[in-house]
């Protein structure tokens, strides 16, 4: 028993070296347990961390740069309100007062500072929250460039993550440069220079102590603690910063005192609008045609448009002084923009109120000077100046017409019958019967008379010479679309938009020649290399002779035409023109050129309704054409038009376009023309036949303009249309 009691100590002490040695292993065992399940989830974070792509992290949105057509700043379009600027054009008092808001360590850590970690570590145990992360600039630049989620536990370790993997990359200057250009400072701005001069009308590079410590005061909480909104709360932050720099020797006690007394003050440069009018409009619509969408909003484009601020003004302010004048006419019976109020919600499909449009188009490049799509921007974004705002276009369509006529051998002194279209005059119209605007009918006129005077049954026969295919087939190549084939087009029964009419107008002025009409003139990278180049496309659209005769005729027609109440409005300038109204007065129209501008002008309302009686194109359009015209002038001189052709004197019949005879002149028929050379006729009169009288006399002076065609030419022609 003694000894079995002497031995008893050795079993209970090799029990409890087993007992130990088991707890040494469970704890060895938990541990190793521990650190695998935290490597597993390093490197479950840090796989996951690897497919982000950091190159992410050097692109940031801004804004691109619109500039008008001198090279000065227009507006800023798409992107984040944004200017990205080096790092040594940035304020050392800036980096100096961030580093030392938010981030003390930032050169000495690898990404992660595991002093910050502990602390914010206790006092979210303390609070039971997540009230303080300890992100570095490296982790906030991190959540900033790459949708790594929220803000909880998991997303902070892949955060952590990603940011070892930046600082791997990255040098810490770089970090900081991009961290400057990246974070918000309120007020819709983006980066610090776009802050600097938001705030305080100056670079970056130019921010004082009081103004650096400021901005960076604002990171934490941009919005709130706004200097425009809130300036005691902003000369706080900028005060704890101010300390903070003094605790860390950044700055000396007096460099410290001086700017925590210095008085909070702004003085905020306003930055161009986003899209502000219609012009931008049309640049944001073809920019989505040149560039893909990624281009666009990554920001940072130079854009350099065809616009000219000073024409662009003239017309926003021409279409709404004259159409506010309509509305207090007498015979106006709509709503007027003055009484207008907007939905609480959203906007008007159709705005109630009467509206137009402008279009200014410089003839030598086919650029866009100006172009207004309504009256007012913020009621309606609907430009009504391009497609699809297309309307019918009525009379101002004829000139084309007569120009393609004339190219196939109709002069303007033709004998052509102002009466009635009669039944089954016109092949597969049937019973179709257009009259004119103002009911009445002046038997047989001059051709030339039919444009001057906008005369509609002229017209169709005039059309009919020149043939429905073909006149199909012109508008087609002037840019009006596809047009439906039949004589209804004649008198313009179909629709476009303004800004093609527009354009097409431009060959008048142009010897026949179409250039394609646009508003972006080149586009160039972040780095100022172009990426894109206007074509400058032009193109022979109409025979180059007819188009001058056309216009001839359309320099009368604001003389002693439709338009000639331009003189009354104060234009004299030399000119050409068409108004254009459409059935009941639903559109009214009015296009014209100088040598150096074409412009156009659409006045209706966007729920088709007869604007006014007698609601002519000459009485809604034409003045606000004259006004931006006269003004456009002073910066696009307006010169004689000039032939660009050789032109001849001839003596001509009436009646059959050739060259007059003896018998000709007998019946009354023969008549004295200035016409290009190649439209001179080449045979005598094969009506009336005879001897001819004359050959065709070239012009020494090829400025020397047609003669009037008297009327008495013409009545012995009344006959062959049934007149006395």
């Amino acid at each position: 028993m003694k000894l079995f009691t002497r031995r008893a100590p050795a079993r209970r002490s090799g029990s409890a070296g087993r007992k130990s040695r088991w707890r040494l292993g469970l704890k060895l065992t938990l541990a190793v347990l521990v650190l695998a399940i935290g490597f597993g989830v390093v490197a479950f974070y840090g796989l996951w961390a690897q497919t982000y792509d950091l190159k992410k992290v050097g692109e940031m949105p801004e804004r691109n740069t619109v500039f008008d057509v001198d090279g000065k700043m227009y507006s800023r379009l798409a992107g984040a309100n944004r200017l990205i600027v080096p790092l040594d054009q940035v304020s050392p008092f800036f980096i100096d007062a961030l580093v030392a808001r938010e981030d003390t360590r930032f050169f000495e850590h690898g990404g992660l500072d595991p002093r910050g970690v502990a602390r914010a570590l206790y006092r979210n145990v303390a609070s039971s929250s997540l009230k303080e992360g300890a992100s570095t600039i490296t982790q906030q630049l991190a959540r900033n460039s790459l949708p790594l989620g929220g803000r909880d536990l998991k997303r902070k370790m892949l955060e952590a993550m990603v940011a070892l993997r930046i600082e791997r990359q990255f040098t810490k200057q770089q970090i900081l440069e991009l961290y400057v250009n990246r974070i918000y400072f309120g007020s819709g701005c983006y980066g610090i220079e776009t802050a600097s001069q938001a705030y305080f009308g100056k670079s970056a590079a130019k921010l004082n102590l009081p103004e650096a410590a400021l901005l960076a005061g604002l990171i934490r909480s941009p919005n709130r603690f706004s200097p425009l909104r809130n300036p005691e709360g902003a000369g706080a932050e900028r005060n704890t910063v101010l300390a903070r720099m003094l605790e860390l020797k950044k700055i000396s006690p007096t460099q410290a005192e001086q700017a925590r007394v210095a008085k909070v003050t702004s003085n905020p440069k306003r930055l161009a609008q986003i899209q502000e009018n219609y012009a931008m409009d049309a640049v944001q619509r073809d920019l989505n045609n040149i560039l893909t969408p990624e281009q666009i909003d990554f920001g940072g484009l130079y854009i350099y448009t065809t616009l000219d601020p000073a024409v662009q003004k003239a017309a926003e302010q021409a279409l709404e002084t004259h159409l506010s004048k309509v509305e207090h006419e007498r015979g106006f019976r709509h709503p007027a923009k003055s009484n207008y109020r907007a939905p609480a919600e959203g906007e008007d499909a159709a705005m109630p109120y009467l509206q137009g449009a402008v279009v200014a188009i410089d003839n030598a490049s086919g650029g866009v000077r100006a172009l207004v799509g309504g009256r007012d921007y913020g009621q309606s974004k609907f430009n009504r100046a391009i497609a699809p705002a297309n309307r019918q276009i009525g009379s101002s369509f004829k000139p084309f017409v007569y120009a393609l006529a004339f190219s196939r051998g109709l002069l303007p002194g033709a004998a052509i019958s102002d009466g009635p279209i009669q039944r089954g005059e016109i092949q597969g119209a049937g019973n179709w019967s257009p009259g004119n605007s103002d009911n009445t009918y002046n038997g047989v006129q001059p051709a030339s008379y039919g444009l001057v005077h906008s005369r509609n049954t002229m017209t169709v026969r005039i059309g009919e010479f020149a043939g429905v295919d073909e006149v199909q087939k012109e508008a087609a190549s002037l840019g009006l679309g596809e047009i439906p084939r039949g004589p209804a087009t004649y008198i313009g029964s179909f629709e476009t938009n303004l800004k093609d009419l527009t354009a097409a107008y431009t060959i008048f002025p142009n010897a026949g020649v179409r250039k394609q009409s646009y508003i972006i003139e080149r586009i160039d990278d972040q780095d100022h290399h172009p990426i894109y180049r206007a074509a400058h496309i032009a193109a022979p659209a109409m025979d180059a002779s007819a188009a001058w005769m056309a216009s001839q005729l359309m320099e009368q027609v604001l003389t002693k035409g439709t338009a000639a109440s331009a003189k009354s409005l104060g234009f004299k300038l030399p000119a050409a023109g068409k108004t254009g109204t459409t059935d009941d007065y639903k559109d009214a129209w009015f296009l014209g050129y100088t040598t150096a501008i074409t412009c156009g002008v659409w006045v209706g309302f966007d729920q088709p309704a007869t604007i006014m009686s007698q609601g002519y194109g000459a009485a809604l359009a034409l003045p606000v054409w004259a006004n931006v015209m006269t003004k456009a002038a002073q910066l696009y001189p307006a010169r004689p038009f000039q032939p660009t052709m050789q032109l001849a004197r001839a003596t001509v019949c009436a009646r059959s376009n050739q060259l007059a005879t003896d018998e000709c002149l007998a019946v009354g028929a023969g008549y004295e023309i200035v016409l290009p050379v190649d439209k001179i006729p080449t045979a005598g009169c094969a009506v009336h036949g005879g001897l001819q009288t004359q050959l065709a006399q070239r012009l020494a002076d090829p400025g020397q303009r047609a003669e009037a065609l008297p009327n008495r030419v013409f009545q012995s022609f009344r006959k062959f249309f049934g007149r006395k």
